[in-house]
This record gives structure tokens, C-alpha cells and sequence, in this order.
């Protein structure tokens, strides 16, 4: 390869990873059919193998939640500075063969497929020199928990076939190993001074001390045993239920009870009392990489920072003009607050009332969307109460339905007590994490012809601009489908917006200005006229998870931004339909991207 070839390559992945690379607006022309096949041949080969690094490398985050069933028998050791080093090392050499594909001999979704390769490979390496794997487990996520959650078979890995029993039970024999590395990296964190404040210790400890049982049969990780199919034969019970039985009492309990020993007894004493990113060592530098890695976007947590507080104040005048119709006559400020204390909106008595309420939203939904929408995925939606174990802490959520079919997608609605269910942010909730939101976006992916690191990239952190601004953005179609006539859904909608408006003032408050843990707490519970532990949770989850939170505003709105610039220049000629099918038909792209390929659809339909 000539250096003018590796020059012109460093200089595309260069642009691509400070997020302004602009996309041709035609594909260059194909020299011969020979070369094109070639480059498509290398490159194909490419995106497998970064592929199946990257789910060998971290099976629960890269595979498993994003319905690739096939490494559902592994964890991975992600966490290990020696498996880190190696996948770094692999990355290196996969961006050396990638500037030696010719993108000039590609087609254009072969394009498309180089540029994201490159993005995708350029955001990994911008982590490498931040040691993340020092904070190995939180009260959000941990690898712990995240098996338990998977004991019901009705998450992301069925339970359903003796294989899929034998596979999750790999998955336990591995997981000593994983708790054993990970008190590892947390005592060279103690050392390096990168540990969790006390209250994040403190928040994940009765999560962890929850998944030690009485006995090895009351044990959460035995549970499959208790709930066999019917056509499984008696020989494969007994030889499954003698296995799970010797792993979860010779192996798990002595693993889970050395990690909470440590955690109360040496971790928990030498937790900090700060509750930003900031206060690590080169945390600033640490945070303005994480903000990359969430918005796509090269911006400085101060301009960050003034948008949230912007936002607030724009959405804090929508809600002074719904005030009156909802009944409100008091100060603006405390609106919040006041439908918050409203028990008339707290309208069930049994979870299964909760559910039967969203099913209701799903079919108004269903309706409206065919004006909105010509891509809509075949895989169904369905909805299951967040499982027991997680309740106290977990958020509503989605995981994507499997790419093989073989579990849907599905809603969980945290309900802690449907007595104290507001009805109030129900519409509002579902068109994010449901349809349009999540549920359109990823069991679409799973449908669309791409290779599999395209296609499984739901639940990539920084695929979270896209992922979660689309969903944001799917709470704003609401209004636009006629869904918010009703004032108390419109304030829902409204006040889950100001949540992500919020997110932007607090996370860059926390992570970029010094902010403590309380003082976002009070301002987000001002705000949004929360109690102190809801607000508390939120604000818990912001300190483990630094700029996470900044994607949903951060996408919604520069989705927003490209939907008016299509309206303003096309006028008449505008279509839901056409725009919708431009922004999610491509699968899951970072924001740069994105744009311009909105403004090649505005030029082509002009």
C-alpha cells in the first residue's frame, strides 16, 4: 500500500473519531467488478472478525443482550488487564487491515459499513488509556446480578432446551473466576486511588448480599431446576439438577460470599466521599471521553451543561401553560411536585392492571403508526413486570428480541407497588422503550440484511446517542399521534423530557463542576418534584455510569434539528415515512453519520 493510501485512510479514521466526516453524496465509481469484490471480500471479513472479538471478549454485553444467542455458555473475562490488553492489540491490527481495504472500490452500503467499521474501532481505542476495568461492578451493572436476572428464562437468554440449561450453567462455572478477578482489579484500584464513592458501595452491597441463599435450593442461580419443561426426560432432570446443585454449593456460594466480605470489610472503608468522575486521577480527561463515547460528539461539558439548563427553563414554561388544564393554580415551580402528591392518578391495585393498562397504550399505538411509519419490524413486543430480584434498584428497561426468533422483545415495567403506580408517564414511557422507541429500532435491526456488529449494536455504549436519542424522540411522535390530548399524559410527556433535560445539568454538574452527590439529588428532585429516593436512584446511576445519561437529549435533539431542516426544505414534498425510513433503515448510526445522510435524502428529494 502507498503512503498516500495509508495517509488518505489515517486521515478518514481520524475525521471519523472527531465526528466530522462527511460522507460522499454519491458513491465514487467502481473500477473494475474484480477490485469491488475483492475490497467487499476483505471487508466482510473484517466485520466478522471485530465481531466475534468483540462477543468473545464481553458475551453478555456484545451477544447476549442484543439477542445473539450464540455465546450464551460464556461471560468472558473482560475485566482482566490481560484479555484488555489482548482485544486492544486485536483492534490495532484490525484498523491496519481496514486502511488497506480500497473504500473507492466499494458500493455504497459497503461504504457505509467501512465508515462505521472505522468509527466503531477509533471509539474503542479512545478508552484504552482509561482504566475502567478498575471499577469492575456497580449497583447498575454487574455481571453477578445480571446471571440471576437471567435465572427466569425470560429475559435475554431463554431456558428452554437442555442446551440453552447447559449453557447457563457454564455461565455459573465461570463466574468465580470473574467475582475473583474483579476483587482484583477493585484492590489495584484502592492502591491507584479509582474506586467508587461509599454511597455506590453502599447501594450495590444489599444487591450482592441478596444473591447468597440459605441454601444451595433457595439459591436464585438454582432456580432453573425448579421449573424444568415438561419435555425434558427424567435422566436429563436428574443429571441437571445434580450439576446445578454441585456448582452453586461448592463454587458460587464461597465466590459470592468472598466478594461481600470484601466489599463491606475492605472496599467500603476506602470508598471516597466525592461523587464525580473529576475527582479521579485524570478524570477530567476520563469524563471528556466518555462524552465521545455516549454523544458521538466532541463537546465540552460546560456547553453541555448550559443546554441542560436552557432545556429546563423552555419545558418548565411548556408545563406553566398546561398548568390550568390540569387543574393547577399554585406556583409554576411546584407543579411538579403537586401532581406528584395527586393519589387520583394512582389508578391500579395489581400488577397485572399495570401491564393490561400498557397493553391498552400498545394498541392505540399500533393504530397511529402506519401514518408514520412504512418500516416496521415482524417480531412482536411484549411486556413482563421487571423480576423481583433487581426492583429496588433497576429502571424501566427493554432487551431486544433474538435474531434467530426465538424470544421476542420485551417492555419491563419496574412495579414496586401497583397501589403507587402513577398512570401519569405511562404513555410517555411506552413509546421509549416500546414502539416507536426501542423495540421499532432494534427488532428492526435484527430484520435488515447487515453484518452482525452492525446488527447487534443495541446496547453498545456508544451507540447510546442513537439508541436513546431515537427513543426520546419517539416520546415527542406522541404529541404529533394525538396520544397527549389527555393533559395528564402531556405533563408526563413533559416531565420525562425534563428527566433528560435534567440528566444534562446534574451529570456535567457531577462529573465536570464539583457537584455533590446530594446537591444533585436536590436539584433534581426540585425540578422534577421527586422524593429524595427516587432522585436518589437516578442520581446513583449517573455517578457509576458518567455521560450515559447525556445521550438521550443530547440524539433526540439533534434528531429533531435534522427533521426540521428536511420540513424546511421540502416543504410539501416532507414525509414522516420517508424521513423515518432515512434515520432508522440503516440500522444504528453515530450522529455525524446520521446527518449527512439525511442531508443526502433532503438532496435527492429536492
Amino acid at each position: 500500500m502507498s503512503m498516500s493510501r495509508l495517509r488518505t485512510s489515517v486521515l478518514v479514521a481520524s475525521l471519523m473519531l472527531a465526528g466530522t466526516y462527511t460522507l460522499p453524496l454519491q458513491a465514487a465509481p467502481v473500477a473494475t467488478a474484480a477490485k469491488a469484490t475483492q475490497a467487499q471480500k476483505q471487508l466482510a471479513k473484517l466485520a466478522a472478525a471485530f465481531h466475534t472479538a468483540r462477543c468473545k471478549f464481553d458475551p453478555l454485553l456484545f451477544a447476549t443482550a442484543n439477542g445473539d444467542t450464540r455465546y450464551d455458555d460464556q461471560i468472558g473475562l473482560a475485566i482482566s488487564p490481560k484479555m484488555r490488553a489482548a482485544q486492544f492489540t486485536l483492534y490495532r491490527s484490525l484498523q491496519k487491515q481496514l486502511m488497506a481495504v480500497n473504500r473507492d472500490q466499494l458500493g455504497a452500503q459497503d461504504q457505509l459499513t467501512y465508515d462505521l467499521l472505522t468509527y466503531e474501532l477509533n471509539n474503542a481505542m479512545q478508552m484504552e488509556s482509561f482504566p475502567d476495568y478498575l471499577l469492575p461492578l456497580n449497583q447498575m451493572d454487574n455481571v453477578p446480578s445480571t446471571l440471576a436476572n437471567y435465572a427466569g428464562g425470560t429475559g435475554s437468554q431463554p431456558l428452554d432446551t437442555v442446551k440453552q440449561y447447559q449453557a447457563y450453567l457454564n455461565r455459573l462455572n465461570q463466574l468465580p473466576a470473574w467475582i475473583d478477578q474483579a476483587i482484583a482489579n477493585m484492590r489495584e484500584g484502592m492502591r491507584n486511588g479509582v474506586v467508587h464513592p461509599k454511597a455506590i458501595t453502599s447501594a450495590m452491597l444489599p444487591q450482592l448480599q441478596n444473591l447468597r441463599a440459605s441454601s444451595p435450593q433457595a439459591s436464585v442461580f438454582y432456580s432453573p431446576v425448579t421449573r424444568f419443561p415438561a419435555s425434558f426426560s427424567d435422566a436429563d432432570k436428574k443429571k441437571l439438577s445434580a450439576a446445578y446443585l454441585q456448582t452453586v454449593d461448592s463454587k458460587l456460594a464461597p465466590a459470592l460470599n468472598r466478594l461481600v466480605s470484601f466489599l463491606e470489610h475492605e472496599y467500603l472503608p476506602a470508598g471516597r466521599s466525592s461523587s464525580g468522575w473529576g475527582a479521579l486521577p485524570n478524570g477530567a480527561a476520563w469524563y471528556a471521553a466518555h462524552i465521545k463515547d455516549s454523544t458521538n460528539l466532541p463537546l465540552p461539558a460546560e456547553q453541555i451543561h448550559a443546554l441542560g439548563l436552557k432545556e429546563v427553563a423552555r419545558i418548565q414554561q411548556q408545563m406553566a401553560l398546561l398548568a390550568p388544564k390540569l387543574g393547577y393554580d399554585g406556583p409554576a415551580n411546584k407543579l411538579p411536585q403537586w401532581v406528584s402528591a395527586q393519589s387520583a392518578y394512582n389508578i391500579f391495585t395489581t400488577d397485572e392492571q399495570v401491564l393490561d393498562a400498557y397493553r391498552a397504550i400498545y394498541a392505540q399505538v399500533q393504530a397511529k403508526l402506519p401514518a408514520y411509519f412504512s418500516l416496521v419490524p415482524k417480531a412482536k413486543l411484549e411486556l413482563h413486570l421487571e423480576p423481583e430480584l433487581t426492583r429496588a434498584t433497576a429502571s424501566d428497561h427493554y432487551t431486544p428480541s433474538a435474531a434467530d426468533g426465538s424470544h421476542p422483545g420485551v417492555f419491563w415495567p419496574v412495579v414496586n407497588d401497583p397501589k403507587q403506580y402513577s398512570r401519569v408517564d405511562m404513555v410517555s414511557l411506552f413509546l421509549h422503550e416500546g414502539v416507536p422507541g426501542h423495540h421499532l429500532h432494534a427488532a428492526l435491526l435484527k430484520e435488515i440484511d447487515l453484518p452482525d456488529f452492525r446488527k447487534f449494536s443495541t446496547e453498545n455504549p456508544n451507540s447510546a446517542a442513537y439508541t436513546e436519542g431515537w427513543a426520546l424522540y419517539s416520546e415527542t411522535l406522541g404529541k404529533e399521534m394525538g396520544l397527549y390530548e389527555d393533559p395528564v399524559a402531556y405533563f408526563g410527556h413533559l416531565n420525562a423530557e425534563m428527566l433528560r433535560a435534567a440528566r444534562l445539568v446534574v451529570d456535567t454538574g457531577m462529573h465536570a463542576k464539583g457537584w455533590t452527590r446530594e446537591q444533585a439529588i436536590s436539584y433534581l428532585s426540585e425540578v422534577l418534584g421527586w422524593d429524595e429516593a427516587r432522585s436518589r436512584n437516578q442520581i446513583e446511576r449517573y455517578m457509576v455510569l458518567p455521560a450515559q445519561a447525556l445521550s438521550y437529549k443530547i440524539g433526540s435533539l439533534k434528531i429533531l434539528e435534522l427533521r426540521a431542516r428536511a420540513q424546511q426544505a421540502l416543504g410539501d414534498k416532507f414525509s414522516y415515512q420517508k424521513f423515518h425510513e432515512v434515520v432508522i433503515g440503516d440500522g444504528t448510526l453515530p450522529m455525524p453519520i446520521l446527518e449527512q445522510r439525511v442531508d443526502r435524502w433532503i438532496a435527492s428529494a429536492k
